[in-house]
């Protein structure tokens, strides 16, 4: 914990706060909770809320001259910081709404560590930008992550908007006769997906949208794949993040194997970047 360092270097800041996040989650789960209209049936509720209070005030303390862009508050801090954080409280807040314990609580410093902590099994996946490894809860239990295909399990973002269509559709890839005899589809929570990838429990995990790696949403899990060695890339096959394609989605899959018969069905060209 960050309590017992004097100097915790970014990867402990971004675990205490996503864990931090993570206990107001937990504790949290099972209320009747109020909810905050965000448009086009999104919304937050008042565990968001609570979750990303908690994690701005450990980032705060540690990092004072930080911004910090939170998917509730936005942007704060100087106007002129040289660092940024990006925060997701609740992953998954209308699968937590219903009652589902697939959600992750995602803190990542742009461009630099990151970590993803699961609210109800007590893990934290996290990477200094370089290795990738999750920590289980029990003392001193802390493990590299390690991509594996062998599930066959390929998560799918099926949430609207889909600014790639015609020419790609989530639906269409789960219907491709390919898929079916190679995957199985799966459908959690963004971040969740993407650490399970980074630790061998998915294949893959496909969505369209734009230019994703520096969302919320999504930065601190293409971290971690980035950092155990998984393949990422656009829908398109491109590289993601600045100097890419942009505006084409994300691709992550465990192997080089997995990615190349993917984008074969999506129709990209399966360059690795």
């Amino acid at each position: 914990m960050i309590g017992s360092s004097t100097n915790p270097t970014d990867t402990e800041v971004a675990a205490t706060a996503a864990l931090a996040g993570a206990e107001v989650v937990r504790a949290r789960y099972g209320r009747l909770h109020s909810r905050i209209d965000k448009g086009s049936g999104d919304f937050a509720t008042d565990a968001d809320l609570a979750a990303e209070q908690a994690i701005l005030d450990v980032i705060r303390a540690a990092r004072p001259g930080d911004a910090v862009h939170g998917e509730e508050g936005g942007r704060q801090g100087a106007a002129d910081a040289e660092r940024e954080w990006l925060v997701d409280p609740l992953c998954g807040t209308l699968n937590y709404a219903t009652g589902s314990q697939l959600v992750a609580v995602n803190v990542v410093l742009r461009n630099g560590s990151a970590a993803v902590a699961d609210p109800f099994s007590g893990e934290v996946f996290l990477t200094d930008g370089e290795t990738a490894r999750v920590r289980t809860g029990v003392p001193g239990d802390e493990r590299p992550l390690t991509p594996t295909a062998d599930t066959r399990l390929v998560d799918v973002n099926l949430d609207p908007p889909f600014p790639s269509a015609p020419g790609f559709r989530a639906v269409d890839l789960l219907a491709h006769p390919g898929f079916v005899e190679n995957f199985r589809p799966r459908v959690v929570s963004t971040t969740l997906a993407l650490a399970w990838v980074a630790a061998g429990r998915r294949a893959a995990y496909v969505t369209d949208g734009g230019d994703l790696s520096g969302s919320v949403h999504f930065a601190a899990g293409i971290a971690l794949c980035r950092a155990a060695g998984c393949v990422v890339t656009g829908i398109d096959g491109g590289p993601v993040g600045p100097g890419g394609s942009g505006g084409s989605g994300l691709v992550a899959a465990a192997d080089a194997g997995t990615h190349e018969l993917l984008m074969s069905m999506i129709g990209g060209r399966g360059r690795t970047g």
